[in-house]
């Protein structure tokens, strides 16, 4: 018979032998339902007194017939038939309510997750019999550029049991239509995707609305850089993150919902997700799901520019894809065999990891020779004696626009987080002939994933050369605070919180007159400037001369070698 799924214990055999002639009933393209599969399905539910459904094909078959409880259906897991953009599931589901109640939530959340054709209800009443029908269909998304949000759904009825006069295979081919017709538009517009931002603000925690709000910019801004369109925000509020699904199962239903109704394909969460959470929240929702380690990792990957910073990019996707290839589907534990193989050889998951960890161990070794030539590079420039200043900072904050605004560098600079991966140094000019070395490095950025800060672990300690360090804030930012403590928590980490700095506070033109005076009585006494402002310098430079000026000094002084000889001196004396 056809593919029965749920609970069938305890049921008796004439209702067995119910489902089995559900199985067997044909229901035309031209209609939702016909009478005799409504009265099989009656007869079943009201014989278990639970719901019993059945999948309907476009063809006319019925593909599963299913058993849940009194009040819900648990569907069965029906692959991705027809199930691409802008087209629609191929299946419509015809259930009974026992108790006469519409359609409910789980109803339309599985009509819109699994983009079937349509829900229907049969309502029953006391007695067993077909009263009425209620039904759902799903609806294109909003036109883009229009402000209005359009339902994801639409529900008709109830209707009076057998006044239920709709042509079912003209209603399904004019929304696949429309559904196809506004995938295109939606393509011509968007970039990488359409995504949905997610942070849970955890009660137990001072302040965590304030700080979920902060977070959340940083993660638009985050999703802008790496080319996403961020078309809605969702923050909850829990005592602790969901273990299973972050948020709570309504919440994700929520967010399922309006994901359909703008036309979202991508779930991007403010937190590192497991790999069991990541495939629960992907199973629930059947959207594309990222958390936010996977969405700097992608960044980098765009912007790394140099082969170093290339090499530590795919070692930190790698390190961080390792414990989740085991996460993957069924289709890759495919038995393979091989020359002098006996039994039945490696699975291809096995041999996915086995390469992905040959690969990791590649990579380091990559690294490590690439760390001996920087080191070399750094005692050649070491020799030198000219004084190295690096600029360090949170992401965004103007590093490399001071570069290039210091030493009229053309280094890239734009409006974006890490639009700078790989280390650039360029030379400053002082008067009398003074010189220094001004490196630029990546910016920081809280929670920084720990596989990647491994990877460019190397890069950062270049700053351990450094005689004074620029330490750039984005002073027009309202979390500069915690930015601040960011970087200070990361140098300290490093090792580099011995070495003096100057605080450069950043994009002054935007503050307010009391602003800049209040950040002018500081204890930290930063330099205030602009950086598109060449004027605005001097006093940084001043500074840098002030705390330079012991080190030309000894740059001076002559070296023992370089003493003069006495003249009286001889080789036989």
């Amino acid at each position: 018979m056809t593919n029965l799924s749920g609970n069938t214990t305890g049921l008796s055999p004439h209702a067995l032998r119910v489902l089995e002639r559900i199985g067997r009933r044909k229901v035309p393209l031209d209609v939702i339902t016909t009478p005799e599969l409504v009265r099989a399905l009656v007869d079943a539910a009201h014989e278990s007194g639970r719901q019993v459904g059945a999948l309907v094909h476009r063809s006319g078959e019925v593909d599963h017939v299913i058993v849940g409880d009194a009040t819900k259906l648990m569907l069965p897991d029906i692959g991705r038939l027809r199930a691409r953009e802008g087209r629609l599931r191929g299946l419509r589901l015809i259930h009974t309510h026992l108790f006469g109640e519409e359609l409910s939530r789980d109803d339309i959340v599985d009509l819109v997750r699994l983009r079937l054709d349509l829900v229907a209800a049969v309502m029953m009443t006391k007695e067993g019999e077909p009263r009425s029908i209620q039904y759902a269909h799903c609806l294109p998304p909003s036109p883009e550029g229009e402000a209005r949000e359009v339902s994801a759904y639409r529900t008709v009825g109830p209707v009076m049991y057998g006044k239920l006069d709709v042509d079912f295979g003209a209603l399904v081919r004019s929304l696949e239509e429309e559904f196809a017709r506004q995938s295109r538009l939606h393509r011509q517009h968007q970039g990488q995707g359409r995504a949905i931002l997610v942070h849970v603000a955890e009660k137990s925690r001072s302040g965590a609305m304030e700080n979920a709000e902060s977070r959340m910019s940083e993660l638009a801004e985050l999703s802008r850089t790496a080319g996403l369109q961020v078309v809605l925000k969702v923050i909850q509020a829990r005592d602790r993150l969901d273990p299973r699904r972050v948020v709570g199962k309504g919440k994700l239903d929520e967010i399922v919902l309006r994901a359909a109704e703008l036309d979202a394909d991508l779930l991007v969460f403010d937190h590192n997700l497991s790999p069991t959470q990541a495939s629960t929240i992907s199973q629930h929702c059947d959207l594309k799901v990222i958390d936010r380690t996977q969405l700097i990792l992608d960044i980098f990957a765009q912007r790394a520019e140099s082969s170093d910073g290339k090499l530590q990019v795919e070692l930190a996707q790698l390190k961080y894809a390792l414990p989740r290839l085991g996460q993957k589907d069924d289709s890759l534990s495919r038995l393979t065999g091989g020359i002098g193989g006996r039994g039945p050889g490696e699975t291809k998951l096995e041999i996915g990891r086995r390469r992905a960890r040959e690969r990791v161990n590649h990579l380091e070794d990559q690294l490590k020779k690439l760390a001996k030539e920087r080191l070399v590079r750094r005692k050649r420039r070491a020799r030198t004696e000219v004084p190295i200043v690096s600029i360090v900072g949170y992401t965004n904050a103007g590093k490399s626009t001071l570069l290039n605004t210091l030493t009229g560098a053309d280094t890239l600079s734009e409006d974006k987080l890490f639009a700078t991966l790989d280390t650039r140094s360029r030379r400053l000019r002082f008067p009398e002939e003074r010189e220094v070395i001004i490196t630029d490095t990546v910016g920081f950025i809280r929670d920084l994933p720990p596989d990647l800060f491994a990877a460019f672990r190397a890069t950062f300690e270049e700053v351990a050369d450094a005689d004074l360090i620029l330490h750039v804030v984005d002073a027009s930012d309202p979390a500069s605070g915690d930015h601040i403590a960011t970087t200070e928590h990361l140098l300290e980490e490093l090792g580099l919180d011995a070495i003096d700095r100057i605080i450069v506070f950043n994009k002054s033109d935007r503050l307010s007159d009391d602003e800049r005076h209040r950040i002018h009585w500081l204890p930290s006494k930063p330099a205030l400037v602009s950086a598109l402002s060449a004027a605005s310098m001097q006093p940084l430079l001043d500074r840098i001369a002030e705390r330079l000026e012991s080190r030309w000094e000894a740059a001076k002084a002559p070296r023992p070698w370089e003493t003069a000889v006495d003249p009286e001196w001889n080789e036989s004396s």
